[in-house]
Parts: C-alpha cells; structure tokens; sequence
C-alpha cells in the first residue's frame, strides 16, 4: 500500500469574503471553486498540486492551525508579506537548516514560509 497523498486542506474563517481578499493578496493568485454558487461559503486556492481551501462557519468550529508553504525565494516573500503581517516568527535561519518565517492570517491561522 501506498501512503496518502495531501491533494486538499480548508482553513475555517469567519468572514469568507475578508478571507478571500486577503488570501488573494497574499498568494497572488485568484479563489475559485466558489460554492454555492449564490451564497459561496467555501472557495479555494490551487497552490500547485493541492488546493488551499476557506470555508466560512459561524462559530468557526477550530481556527488555530498551521500551514507550511515551502517558497523558492523566502526573502522575497518576506519582503513582500513581513512589514504588514501578524508576525509569529520572523524571517530566521534555523539550527537545522532551514531558513523561514510564519505570519498569522486573521483567523488566527499560522502560515509558515520555507525555503525549499
């Protein structure tokens, strides 16, 4: 047997049309998949070979989670996103290798950077 392959993940949000543009300008690229189609409480995001998906519940049931993004130019991204974020951790070089950044949505979602 193989082991799963992660294709789809959905951050909870309170205000899908707040989430949206803000995921919009943080990505860089457009929601889709907006459903229903009159009164969308779900869009996502096709990042690759997964797709990042909001969905607006109110109460939102579980906000908190933590998403990694690996990035080809993290200091880029980090110049772009770091002065007007939420910042968690800012832009470092860690013991293990890695250099990265987390920034929170928000919801209160933690979105982690790394250099791939």
């Amino acid at each position: 047997m193989t082991p799963p392959r992660l294709t789809h993940v959905r951050v909870n949000v309170r205000d899908l049309a707040a989430a949206i543009a803000w995921y919009e300008r943080l990505f860089g690229v457009r929601a889709e998949g907006h459903w229903p189609p009159s009164a969308p409480t779900y869009a996502h995001f096709t990042l690759g070979a997964a797709q990042f998906a909001l969905g607006a519940y109110e109460p939102a049931p579980a906000v908190g989670a933590r998403f990694n993004f690996e990035v080809d130019d993290v200091d880029a991204w980090w110049a772009r996103l770091g002065p007007d974020a939420d910042v968690v951790e800012p832009l470092s070089d860690t013991p293990y290798g890695s250099r990265k950044f987390t920034i929170r949505d928000p919801d209160g979602n933690e979105l982690g950077f790394v250099r791939a």
